[in-house]
């Protein structure tokens, strides 16, 4: 797929973005929550977070489907750097879950206990790699 085509796909899904953020504003402002929709409910509670959502999401599309700005260049070491702190945040949100004893519900589904433990181990061994290999490079 080009370049070119990629930009066109991203105009056309800023539109689309678009129109969920305005569809979501005018559901949520015309008092039409809670919405079952294909055995989900849908409440007031998540329209913040999906108008944020939708505001970076469109703001990204804007930025690729019509070059604006540049976007630079990142260095390897530094991606590395970036990724490893990425995955200590997400290891720290693991551990926290399973000390604290929060629950994690995904569409009806209890996520256990174990399984933060296992994505404790895998994120802190990504972590630990990504600071690993950043500092080896000079």
């Amino acid at each position: 797929m080009s370049n070119k085509t990629l930009h066109e796909l991203a105009k056309f899904g800023s539109g689309l973005v678009a129109g969920d953020f305005i569809a979501n504003a005018w559901i949520a402002y015309m008092g039409y929550y809670p919405i079952e929709l294909f055995g989900w409910t849908f409440t007031a509670d998540i329209v913040l977070p999906t108008l944020v959502f939708d505001a970076a999401l469109f703001l990204i599309l804007i930025h690729y489907g019509w070059h604006i700005g540049k976007i630079p260049a990142l260095r390897e070491r530094s991606y590395l750097i970036l990724a490893g702190l990425v995955f200590s945040v997400i290891t720290a949100a693991h551990l926290s879950r399973v000390f604290f004893g929060a629950d994690l519900v995904i569409a009806s589904w209890k996520i256990p206990h174990w399984l933060s433990w296992v994505g404790t181990m895998v994120a802190a061994y990504l972590a630990y790699m990504s600071f690993r290999l950043a500092a080896r490079m000079k």
